[in-house]
């Protein structure tokens, strides 16, 4: 699709767990607050309309969220300043205590980090999280009004698209992921309903956004696995629309902390810090978190001065720890731990005179922050699990004078962006010593030369390019949504159909064979053509060109429709009867050979599916389960099979997986119905082209015609077809029409 920046129309309406601003009340008058994160940061660019942003939006951001405050303080009271207008979600504390802390941070944070064996798999928990959503989406109700667009942030809110989807079908979505999506064997965990409700609650969205390519392709198999829809270049296409998932990497204000530099109070750190740590710095802040890998990075530093000792007295780390849910046990073990270990290794390696680690457990102001970032030598940042991390690129920004050196877990998001940086696995404690090493003795024209690539880097996708990257691409979706609409065939239509058919001299039509001549049968055998429909193909082809399309083997179509005066494509168009000659030819495309390194996969999901079968055509291999015993065993059994055979196989075998309807079928890529379709139009000079078919692989056939043709999609699934029709009982309908010169209403 090309790209466009069209302005957007109506408000943004934000949805996040908490508001970006702490709410005070003094007396009879009510202060904002305002926080000063990222997402604020990125969000203030479109209220503003600052630098990088096309996407404009009518009036004030609404943002809605979780406050501490009461309903009873709020009550009456207009929340806003020249930026936003806040919408508080009041949620009581025992149902937030099970939303919030029980299956967000205690069930979800978790499983997304891979610690599966931290998470609690408690049924109040879920219980709250559907309550707390649907207290979201009840404030949202209110809010909501035509042509606005919903923008929800994070799991805190799987559930809320779905919800706003159902009430507000014409409405903008979009939902963004702030930490890792996990494998789908991680995520499979949750219990089955729970798993459901949650990626069909994501797919409410119109665009779903997460920082890196690897989450996007974890999420698009747990929608395969778990609901069914698979997907094509990232667009999940669900029955009535589509979904585009996709990665956005978050960044951050890259001018703000590169211009911080220069600033009096930073620069009044960056001169505290040299005389008092006259040695080399090493540096890190995190929050108090299992996933940031704090433990793993006093092991690495340990390790560093136990098999570097030329470096004791000449380096000091400081790392501060930010304090977060300190009254959890299990993150006041965790502290308890640090403590311990930096305790130990001071005691161990430190002296009167050098003490190897100064550790602080304190919240950093900006400019003190800074100024540490561009007075150390080296970033040590170690998380061992991380959607992103914003302190790397915090770091890399604000390093104008162009040294130091980042120290970078490849666990983090922001690896795929920043590689430039001394990537390490932080559980292996040697590679992190020997990177401490390394960095530490880089020439100054390296460390120069790895800044500034990762620095143009993030300059060209800094946080506003972020999130005009976003809103291009919910354009976009709205574009293409567009496209693909459901337009079924009115009278009118009829008319211009019959009108275009009597005024042509050279007709040509393209027929479907399952699902469009004929019914779909649970037995593929049964699928007969009738007496009504044979006799008027036969009607139409007397006087045009008729070309019968479909994925059957060409024994099958020669039983049932070889008596026809027409043209018959076999096996998607590997083989090809001609009406003059009656004779079947291969597509001189197709290369012989491959079909057993693919049987033995195919035989062993039919064991692992009772009523599945291998069906052997001359150029293709199909996996039936329209016959299964149970269908929804089948269906997993089927995405299993699509999965494994379109990331493994068919990318080093150069072979099409095709899912038909109950059916995956594997062949060649060189061919399909849109080539065989495209070389019949090639022998013609054809001034009326009409198609029909009902399944994903007559999709290829609709998008190889000329905008001229008619293209008719039988049923109401998503298509690159012009027009549809209901069902295919119409079909015989619409076809007597055109023979007839009739019309017909819709």
């Amino acid at each position: 699709m090309e790209q466009s920046t069209t302005t957007q129309k109506g408000r943004l309406i934000l949805v996040a767990y908490r508001l970006p601003f702490k709410i005070k009340k003094e007396g009879d008058t009510i202060n904002l607050f305002q926080n000063s994160g990222g997402l604020v940061s990125a969000v203030l660019s479109l209220a503003q309309g600052k630098q990088n942003t096309d996407s404009q939006f009518e009036g004030k951001i609404q943002w809605a969220g979780y406050t501490d405050n009461s309903r009873e303080e709020l009550e009456g009271q207009v929340l806003e300043n020249e930026n936003f207008k806040a919408h508080p979600v009041f949620i009581p504390e025992e149902l937030n205590n099970d939303y919030y802390e029980g299956f967000c941070n205690d069930l979800i944070w978790p499983l997304c980090h891979y610690f599966p064996s931290l998470a609690k798999f408690e049924e109040r928990y879920w219980d709250a999280y559907q309550e707390a959503n649907d207290l979201f989406f009840q404030q949202l109700a209110d809010i909501i009004q035509p042509n606005d667009t919903i923008w929800v942030h994070d799991y805190q809110l799987m559930l809320l698209p779905d919800l706003i989807r159902q009430r507000f079908p014409d409405n903008k979505i979009g939902f963004f992921f702030h930490i890792p999506f996990p494998s789908f064997e991680i995520f499979r965990l949750l219990p089955r309903r729970w798993r459901e409700s949650l990626v069909r609650g994501l797919l409410g969205a119109d665009v779903v956004g997460f920082h890196t390519n690897d989450y996007v392709e974890s999420f698009l198999k747990a929608v395969r696995m778990i609901l069914g829809y698979g997907n094509k270049m990232h667009y999940v296409h669900l029955n009535n629309r589509i979904v585009k998932v996709d990665s956005f990497p978050i960044s951050i204000d890259y001018a703000k902390f590169n211009q911080a530099f220069d600033e009096p109070e930073v620069a009044r750190v960056r001169a505290d810090a040299r005389h008092s740590l006259k040695e080399k710095i090493i540096f890190s802040v995190d929050r108090l978190d299992y996933s940031k890998g704090l433990l793993h990075r006093l092991h690495g530093y340990e390790r560093f001065l136990e098999i570097c000792p030329q470096w004791h007295s000449k380096v000091s780390f400081v790392m501060v720890v930010v304090p977060s849910r300190d009254t959890i046990e299990q993150y006041q073990q965790m502290k308890s731990e640090i403590d311990q270990t930096v305790g130990r290794i001071n005691a161990t390696y430190g002296s009167i005179e050098w003490q190897p680690i100064i550790y602080q457990y304190r919240s950093m102001p900006f400019d003190e922050l800074v100024g540490m970032y561009t007075v150390s030598d080296v970033a040590l940042i170690t998380p061992v699990r991380d959607g992103m991390n914003l302190v790397c690129k915090e770091y890399v920004a604000s390093r104008k004078d162009q040294r130091g050196v980042l120290i970078l877990s490849e666990m983090a998001g922001a690896a795929a962006e920043l590689g430039e940086a001394c990537i390490i696995n932080p559980t292996d404690n040697l590679e992190i010593a020997n990177a401490i090493r390394n960095a530490l003795e880089m020439p100054v024209n390296e460390q120069a030369k790895r800044i500034r690539a990762m620095q143009n880097r993030l300059r060209a996708y800094d946080v506003f390019a972020w999130t005009n990257d976003f809103f291009t691409q919910m354009t976009m979706m709205e574009q293409e949504q567009n496209r693909l609409r459901h337009d079924f065939i009115t009278q009118r239509d009829m008319k211009a159909i019959s009108q275009s058919f009597n005024q042509a001299n050279n007709r040509i039509f393209f027929f479907d064979y399952d699902g469009t001549l004929v019914a779909i049968t649970r037995e593929p055998s049964e699928a007969i053509i009738t007496k009504e429909m044979k006799e008027l193909v036969s009607d139409l082809a007397q006087s045009n060109t008729v070309v019968i399309i479909s994925g059957r083997d060409k024994a099958f179509l020669e039983g049932v429709v070889g008596d026809l005066p027409v043209h018959i494509v076999a096996e998607h168009g590997a083989l090809i009867k001609s009406r003059e000659s009656g004779d079947w030819n291969m597509n001189e495309s197709y290369e012989d050979g491959w079909k057993e390194s693919i049987r033995s996969i195919l035989d062993l999901y039919v064991q692992r599916c009772p009523g599945a079968f291998v069906e052997e055509k001359e150029t293709s291999l199909a996996w039936h389960f329209r016959t299964a015993d149970d269908q929804l065993y089948a269906q997993r059994r089927a995405q299993e099979l699509a999965w494994q055979l379109k990331n493994f196989i068919q990318p080093e075998m150069h072979l099409q997986v095709i899912e038909g309807n109950m059916v995956i079928e594997v062949k060649k890529t060189a061919f399909n119905k849109g080539t065989a379709a495209r070389m019949f139009l090639d022998k013609g000079d054809y001034d009326f082209v009409l198609a029909m078919g009902d399944d994903t692989t007559d999709e290829d056939m609709f998008e190889a015609l000329p905008e001229t043709a008619y293209t008719i999609k039988v049923g109401d699934a998503l298509s690159v077809a012009r027009k549809h029709i209901r069902s295919q009982a119409d079909v015989i309908v619409l076809l007597k029409s055109i023979r007839d010169g009739q019309t017909i209403a819709s």
